[in-house]
């Protein structure tokens, strides 16, 4: 009788749910029924990040102009890197770095004040925390000594005299009869290719027109003005070969094309 029973309402539901399905009965969804989904904090969190990028990537522009009011990097020291020639004294005067000045002061004005000097090819400045200023200088180099009315002037390859005080600093350099600036330039070519043949030169002059006459520690050298690097290196195989056969030249001429004469005494 139960199983019976229960066919009938089993059979029941399902004629309710035929009827309801041809009456095109359909359940609604009411708005309590909704699940609601809270604001999502993405949005500020981007916005956040952004700015966050922002502050980092500004900060070479604002941080320094925050820091330079701090008395925390004001300049007390500074350090002068590369001067062999020029006096400290010469660029601190031309740094003109005051006491209250702050390592985050910007540096190309400083760089510009110490190339100034006319013993100075280039100059940077570095800061060093929290503190100092690293002055690193390239010199301009003495090419040649050049005797004047008030003793001998320092030159180098543009023929500019140098403030150097040869009486404080030892320069070993050729000595040139006058200023010339041709001569000053070969030299110059010289002690960049071929500085061990520099070091020899101890003197050089013009003998006439475009023949110039180096002395070497050892022997003079004819050449013509517009030798070149090449052409020099010839020198050192014919003394040494002279050396074997245990013979000094009095002179080595270079100034006829494809031969380098060397006069026996």
């Amino acid at each position: 009788m139960s199983a019976t029973g229960g066919g009938r309402r089993a059979a029941g539901d399902e004629q309710a749910r035929r009827a309801g399905a041809e009456s095109g009965e359909h359940q609604t969804v009411t708005p309590s029924n909704r699940q609601t989904v809270k604001p999502s904090n993405t949005r500020l969190r981007l916005s956040l990040l952004a700015i966050a990028l922002l502050l980092a990537a500004g900060a070479p522009f604002w941080a320094p102009l925050l820091m330079r009011r701090m008395a925390f990097f004001r300049v007390r020291r500074i350090e002068i890197l590369g001067a062999r020639y020029v006096t400290p004294g010469d660029i601190l005067a031309r740094l003109h770095v005051d006491t209250l000045a702050s390592v985050w002061n910007p540096t190309a004005p400083l760089v510009e004040r110490v190339a100034t000097h006319p013993g100075i090819r280039s100059a940077v400045v570095r800061r060093k925390m929290p503190g100092t200023l690293v002055v690193e200088v390239t010199e301009r180099p003495p090419i040649a000594l050049v005797p004047t009315p008030s003793g001998f002037r320092a030159y180098d390859e543009r023929g500019v005299a140098l403030p150097i005080d040869l009486a404080r600093v030892h320069v070993d350099a050729p000595v040139l009869a006058q200023r010339d600036t041709a001569i000053l330039g070969l030299l110059a070519r010289i002690r960049t290719g071929m500085p061990s043949l520099y070091d020899r030169v101890s003197a050089i002059r013009r003998t006439g027109g475009k023949e110039l006459l180096l002395q070497l520690e050892t022997v003079p050298v004819r050449t013509m003005l517009d030798v070149t690097l090449a052409r020099l290196t010839e020198i050192a195989p014919v003394e040494a070969d002279l050396a074997r056969r245990q013979l000094r030249a009095s002179e080595i001429d270079l100034r006829y094309r494809d031969q380098v004469v060397a006069r026996l005494p």
